[in-house]
């Protein structure tokens, strides 16, 4: 068996082959989809290709992996650390991956199906729109305070009230201009946000699993999306911990001898933008009754509002994998509420609005019902403060009674 190393750049990458314990330079590749393709047909049905996972990796791949007997991704942050080198170049980089392979020490990442990459591929797209937009707000307001214009009274700068306001102002010409054409590209990437948000509601339609995530408080169809397109096939994940490190919510445990661990701040390894998202949807989860609004208000008595948001959302981690892994919905979802982020989720879709109809969700606009709705909530909420209360009172007696028998 030949083991291929090769180290991806944006313009090249090197190739080195390991066979018999011997290192042969097989040369440099230019970054083309020919020059892939040529070097493809040089390799032999029984090669093993190693490479980095980087940008362009997944098209690598997908050229490569047809031709040879398998194509694995490692991991570059876990390879650096594995095979430092004070000496570092590409052929070097190369060999590292090729040796670390044939020796079975290889930090491998899982390399996803074409649907879980379209589904990344969108959510990135309307990621760097919602960036791009935020930044044109913010390049309008470094213009204004530059003119000593005051803070808009208006919540949406961009919005309808905001526009007339910024307009209103006393600017120097070419700023005006410049704030013209900045309103236009907002509205050009809007419009663009819109059409990326009405194709992932499209397939979300029809994803069973991003609907069943749909039914914990405070996840809507992008946090769903988004955690299914980090997560791919849940079975990855033998247990919740795993699901939670490769979220990087998972805390820094330093311990030493038999001394106590010492656990600090989350590690903040892995899907970043997954990451967020449970961050901000932990933030909407717990301004609804429920579990998880009891155990942040636990949490935040001990160690502050932040730290509380960051333990929900590691909580909603688990819950996922949780729901993903034996195929049910959240416990305490809210009917009513949860077929309104059905229809929600439709319009987003393009489907027609039923204008004059009594739809699924029509009770959630009538107070009594919606307020039955949030009862049963409620009670899980009560049902969680009295479970841990009588935790508490046990840590409380376990304490004393210690503390007795020392005395005597």
């Amino acid at each position: 068996m030949r083991i291929i190393g090769l180290d991806i750049h944006r313009v090249f990458a090197e190739a080195v082959a390991l066979e018999d314990g011997t290192y042969r330079r097989l040369g440099r590749v230019s970054m083309t989809r020919d020059h892939l393709v040529a070097f493809a047909a040089t390799l032999r049905p029984t090669d093993h290709v190693i490479v980095e996972a980087t940008g362009n990796a997944t098209a690598v791949l997908e050229i490569l992996a047809p031709k040879v007997a398998r194509v694995a991704v490692a991991n570059p942050l876990q390879v650096h650390l594995i095979a430092r080198a004070k000496t570092k170049t590409d052929k070097i980089d190369a060999r590292v991956l090729a040796r670390l392979y044939a020796a079975g020490f290889l930090p491998e990442v899982w390399v996803p199906d074409e649907r879980t990459l379209a589904r990344r591929r969108q959510v990135t797209r309307r990621n760097q729109l919602v960036k791009s937009r935020v930044r044109l707000k913010a390049i309008v307001q470094s213009i204004l305070h530059a003119h000593l214009v005051p803070r808009c009274p208006h919540v949406d700068i961009f919005g309808g009230k905001g526009r007339a306001w910024l307009r209103a102002q006393v600017l120097p010409d070419d700023e005006r201009v410049a704030i013209e054409r900045h309103l236009d590209d907002y509205d050009r990437q809007t419009e663009a946000q819109r059409q990326v948000k009405r194709d992932i509601a499209g397939v979300a339609l029809e994803d069973a699993e991003v609907k069943r995530l749909m039914t914990i408080p405070g996840i809507d169809m992008v946090v769903a999306v988004g955690v299914m397109a980090a997560v791919g096939r849940i079975d990855r994940f033998a247990a919740a911990d795993q699901l939670v490190a490769y979220l990087g919510l998972n805390p820094n445990v330093r311990q030493s001898g038999d001394g106590p661990a010492h656990h600090g701040r989350i590690t903040k390894r892995g899907r970043s933008g997954a990451r967020h998202l449970l961050v901000e949807a932990a933030w909407q989860a717990v301004r609804s009754p429920g579990p998880l609004r009891a155990f942040y208000e636990r949490v935040r008595a001990r160690r502050g509002n932040h730290v509380a948001a960051v333990a929900v959302a590691r909580k909603l981690a688990v819950l996922i994998w949780h729901m993903l892994t034996k195929g049910e919905d959240y416990a305490w979802s809210r009917p009513m509420l949860m077929a309104r982020k059905l229809r929600s989720l439709e319009l987003a879709a393009g489907r027609a609005p039923q204008r004059g109809q009594r739809g699924s969700a029509y009770d959630y606009n009538l107070p009594d019902r919606r307020e039955a709705d949030r009862a049963q909530a409620e009670q899980a909420e009560n049902a969680y403060r009295r479970l841990t209360q009588h935790w508490q009172q046990q840590k409380k007696r376990k304490g004393a009674g210690a503390a007795s028998e020392a005395r005597h």
